[in-house]
């Protein structure tokens, strides 16, 4: 079996999916799992830009450094590049369907359906509001992450 690699999916690719992204590495390292990782957003509006700050202060207060991560945009090669595609939210989930080509190969689901009980919910877009909102964020991505790499890893 080939190495997993997987690819967050959010609206613009600078606070949720760059947190989870970040979340997931640490959780593969911690469980020894080989495994690629990268987040991306649906839309266009911060490609190359870095993750919002406050994003970077959440993954930084838990040791990880985001501060070189930068924003891209989903392109249809993702399909094939990656074994698995989590959107963080519904709408991602729905565009990612509308982007993804008839040959795609990865496994697209909503990255809260990791954890039991959070099956079919949003990891709730932090952006219009306050600092808090970025740990609400990270707690999220931070257990589905756990969940992901578990599952991968066969644990």
């Amino acid at each position: 079996m080939s190495e997993p690699s997987v690819l967050f999916v959010c609206l613009g690719n600078i606070c949720r999916s760059p947190l989870a992204e970040a979340a997931f590495r640490a959780q593969a390292e911690r469980v020894r799992l080989a495994a690629g990782a990268d987040s991306a957003g649906t839309g266009d509006w911060h490609v190359g830009s870095p993750p919002d700050p406050r994003a970077q202060a959440v993954a930084l207060r838990h040791g990880i450094d985001i501060s070189g991560y930068r924003g891209r945009q989903v392109r249809a090669e993702d399909f094939h590049r990656f074994s698995h595609i989590f959107a963080l939210d519904g709408t991602n989930l729905r565009d990612l369907r509308g982007i993804r080509p008839a040959d795609g190969t990865a496994h697209l689901a909503l990255l809260m359906d990791l954890v039991p009980g959070r099956e079919g919910t949003n990891v709730t877009d932090p952006y219009f509001g306050d600092a808090a909102g970025f740990d609400v964020t990270w707690r999220d991505v931070t257990l589905a992450a756990a969940a992901l790499a578990e599952k991968l890893s066969g644990r």
